[in-house]
């Protein structure tokens, strides 16, 4: 080995243990100019301010396990479950960059919706019910597993909820694997469907459910906005609204169940300008991925110019997300790699290369990101 090889080496191995202190994410300075303006209002969103933000009490963040279909959990699961104590999801400190890596892959598959979380006996009497989970729509994945279930061991007792990235963020394949960070194909069930309901009513204090859909979705500064009808909708009519939505879509918060969002590729993240797939925030750094981690969900104002969406009492940060925890979350989005191409030794993938430069696609989808970043 040459010398010049070995000291660069050296360096690499300096550099991959060297500690890594987390960055703040609510920066007022930073946030700023960093949501794109309104189309058909022109200002940008507001944002809780920094004080409000670091004023907020964390949630419980704690581990969770995964929720297996009746009859495919190991042995002892339950037991296991229904005697464990919380322990934290993330502890603070610096870490290297391969420990962030690590801690931030947990952080992706663990984390959970607090607000969603249930205690109820007879939710997790149904959890435990082969009948009713089949008539629920619940499926197991390749492992046994319920997509998008997590149990949560926390100080108040063992809870059932939902998964809060790996949700949306995970894309399950024709052979049952799954690949983090592309989005989510699964359609879901109704247990899923039942948790967001009754987390949805803590969000938002003293409203209906159609009221509490209009604050969601609501563009007043455009007329006859299509969302005004959501307000004497009944919960049931709501339900079969958000239904109709297909898989790899999502009615986020400021968005439409109308229009809804298609999920966003994580894969790559790090080489574009615009976060969400319609650029309502840019991408300047890792810092910016932290904050909208946290903007869509617990931390948005819903602040649109003279247009105030929330009533004071809902106007609040839910459950704040420590540093730490945002910023190995982005370290493992940023690690993250495309599957291998199935097609690429398919003779029809060089003949779709050719109609791709004939046609001019890559205009618009540049290689070799295959986006022009507008």
């Amino acid at each position: 080995m040459s010398y010049l090889l070995t000291l660069m080496l050296a360096a690499a191995c300096t550099c991959a243990a060297q500690q890594i202190a987390p960055i703040r994410v609510w920066d007022e300075s930073a946030l700023a100019d960093w949501a794109t303006p309104v189309a058909g209002l022109n200002v940008r969103p507001g944002h809780f301010s920094e004080h409000q933000y670091y004023s907020a009490a964390p949630a419980e963040w704690v581990r969770t396990y995964p929720v297996y279909i009746p009859g495919r959990e190991p042995v002892s699961y339950w037991d296991m479950l229904s005697t464990k104590k919380p322990e934290p999801l993330i502890t603070p400190g610096a870490r290297n960059r391969a420990d962030w890596i690590a801690t931030g892959k947990r952080v992706f598959t663990e984390l959970d919706v607090s607000p969603f979380r249930s205690y109820d006996p007879e939710t997790i009497r149904k959890v435990r019910s082969p009948e009713a989970m089949t008539k629920m729509g619940a499926r197991p994945l390749k492992d046994g597993t319920v997509f998008g279930l997590r149990w949560v061991p926390t100080s108040k007792g063992l809870a059932l909820s939902i998964s809060e990235c790996a949700s949306c963020h995970v894309r399950v394949m024709p052979d049952g694997s799954t690949v983090d960070g592309a989005p989510a194909n699964d359609p879901g069930n109704g247990l899923i469907g039942q948790l967001v309901s009754g987390g949805l009513a803590s969000f938002f204090r003293g409203d209906s459910p159609g009221v509490a859909a209009w604050r969601q979705f609501a563009v007043p500064w455009v007329a006859n906005d299509i969302h005004e009808n959501l307000k004497s909708m009944s919960g049931a009519e709501l339900g079969e609204l958000f239904r109709s939505n297909p898989p790899g879509t999502f009615a986020r918060f400021n968005g439409s169940p109308y229009y809804a969002t298609k999920i966003p590729d994580l894969i790559g993240i790090g080489e574009r300008k615009y976060i969400d797939h319609t650029g309502t925030h840019r991408l300047r750094g890792a810092a910016d991925v932290m904050r909208y981690a946290a903007v869509v969900t617990c931390c948005d104002s819903a602040d649109f110019g003279p247009h105030r969406l929330l009533t004071d009492a809902q106007r609040v940060v839910f459950d704040r997300f420590p540093d730490e925890l945002l910023f190995a979350l982005v370290q493992y989005i940023y690690s993250l790699q495309p599957p291998a191409n199935p097609y690429a030794s398919d003779p029809r993938a060089s003949l779709g290369r050719k109609v791709f430069g004939r046609e001019g696609c890559g205009g618009c989808h540049t290689p070799p990101l295959y986006t022009n970043n507008k």
